[in-house]
């Protein structure tokens, strides 16, 4: 199966790419939006590549790259009681929420801002840059991904 790419937001206070650059892997869960949730149960496949997105920080924008290193399963945190996460609806026979694993590959020198972003040639189609666009995953193309790149190691 042909490598994927996608667009991962996080917030600071949940996790930093230096934080994942720490560990060798961390899950990614609570995802609470259905068509978010069939991109992690459907689409994601070991070694898909994400690019690392802070929301909600100063500035937004990505911060690095990461790699998917275990495929979409049930995410456990919807069955436990007192869990934020938790879902009343989700069973072992029906866990309705999967999360992914995710590892760091590079952190960029410097953020590549949502303003970056939307100025950049070719990145025009790109879901992050368009209004209306909320979801916390978003598939890119393999141009996208390779123009965000340039763009966070400084090559322009």
């Amino acid at each position: 199966m042909p490598q994927r790419f996608w667009l991962m937001k996080v917030e600071p206070a949940v996790l930093t790419i230096d934080q994942l650059a720490r560990v060798a892997s961390t899950s990614w869960e609570g995802v609470r939006n259905y068509q978010a949730r069939n991109y992690l149960r459907d689409d994601f496949q070991v070694g898909d590549a994400v690019l690392f997105y802070q929301s909600n920080a100063e500035p937004s924008g990505v911060t690095g790259i990461a790699e998917v290193s275990r495929a979409g399963y049930p995410d456990h945190f919807a069955r436990k009681k007192g869990h934020e996460y938790f879902d009343p609806k989700a069973t072992k026979d029906n866990p309705i929420w999967y999360m992914v694993d995710l590892r760091h590959v590079e952190s960029f020198p410097r953020v590549v801002t949502l303003a970056e972003l939307k100025a950049a040639r070719g990145l025009e189609q790109m879901a992050v840059t368009r209004k209306g666009q909320r979801l916390s995953i978003m598939p890119v193309t393999a141009e996208e991904f390779s123009i965000v790149c340039r763009l966070g190691r400084g090559e322009g």
